[in-house]
């Protein structure tokens, strides 16, 4: 028997196999690529959503980039990061270093209250979050029943506290979802690493730092790239608690594209807008992996504890 009889049906099993992906591949080609590539297309063109599309090149991309509003938006959507980015991760990183130390009774209870908001409807908690941030709601009557009037305000009518406060929503929305995800990525490091480190004498931020933190690379990575790329392509929770106001202190590229596209008609210079929001959470996602490709990472904090 030849070598080519004998792999003959490990061949033919191969490409029988591309047949259980086949439909998955055409319902991504007809819901996902062709709606890319009409959306594509239709950023270089001037359309209103009814009349014919006239081409006009790179003429929306130049005026969005032209826009001060729409750069500052930009801006905005960066500053979102770090509230539903940053700060959840690093609250979700210290409690799960927390819970190596320190056993919790309840804590399956605890971390289902904690992971609520991630199972809620955003407009509700939209709507949650707009009542307590108002003018008499439970945060200024908490702050007025402590002495602290001069402190209370309309925080989401503030052009000065109206993102900050709407970013510290997303940080509690976002907070339970990352202690899940590293709780359960501490479970599964081998307790023998811990009791190598203890061994040695390492104390509990040593500890954290050359054993619990490099074996959570991989939750890491899922963790930035999931909330940095809702923080960037937020809207619902805009929408509903500021609507972008006051003024445009809390305008985000997603509510340009929606009123671009469905109040002013502008719908090729929403598209452009869309596609430029896209490559930008693409860029980002993108340095995120490259950056944990790299393991040296570990190295160096490892010779620095």
């Amino acid at each position: 028997m030849s070598i080519n009889n004998i792999y003959r049906p490990q061949n033919k099993l191969n490409y029988s196999s591309y047949l259980y992906i086949l439909p998955a591949f055409i319902f991504y080609i007809l819901f996902v690529l062709l709606p890319l590539g009409d959306t594509l297309f239709t950023s270089f063109t001037q359309w209103n959503g009814i009349s014919e599309k006239k081409w006009v090149g790179l003429e929306n991309y130049t005026k969005n980039l032209s826009n001060k509003k729409i750069t500052s938006s930009i801006k905005h959507s960066f500053i979102l990061i770090i509230f539903y980015s940053f700060l959840p991760i690093i609250l979700g990183l210290l409690i799960a270093g927390l819970m190596i130390r320190v056993k919790v009774r309840g804590m399956s209870t605890y971390r289902a209250i904690l992971f609520l908001p991630q199972i809620l409807s955003m407009i509700v908690v939209g709507i949650a979050w707009r009542w307590i941030y108002a003018p008499k709601g439970p945060l200024n009557s908490g702050l007025d029943f402590f002495g602290l009037e001069q402190v209370s305000r309309a925080w989401l009518g503030s052009f000065d506290y109206s993102l900050p406060f709407v970013g510290l929503i997303g940080t509690w929305v976002m907070f339970g979802f990352t202690m899940i995800l590293f709780i359960a990525g501490v479970q599964k490091i081998p307790s023998e690493l811990y009791d190598a480190a203890k061994v040695d004498g390492a104390g509990a931020i040593s500890e954290f730092f050359n054993v619990t933190l490099p074996n959570l690379k991989g939750e890491i990575v899922v963790a930035l790239v999931f909330t940095v790329t809702l923080a960037l392509r937020n809207f619902d929770l805009i929408y509903i608690t500021t609507g972008g106001g006051p003024g445009t202190s809390t305008m985000i590229p997603s509510m340009f594209i929606y009123k671009k596209a469905f109040q002013m008609n502008q719908v090729g210079s929403a598209s452009s807008l869309g596609i430029m929001l896209t490559l930008l959470i693409f860029t980002l996602v993108s340095i995120i992996l490259l950056i944990f490709k790299d393991k040296k990472w570990i190295i160096k904090i490892e010779k620095k504890w």
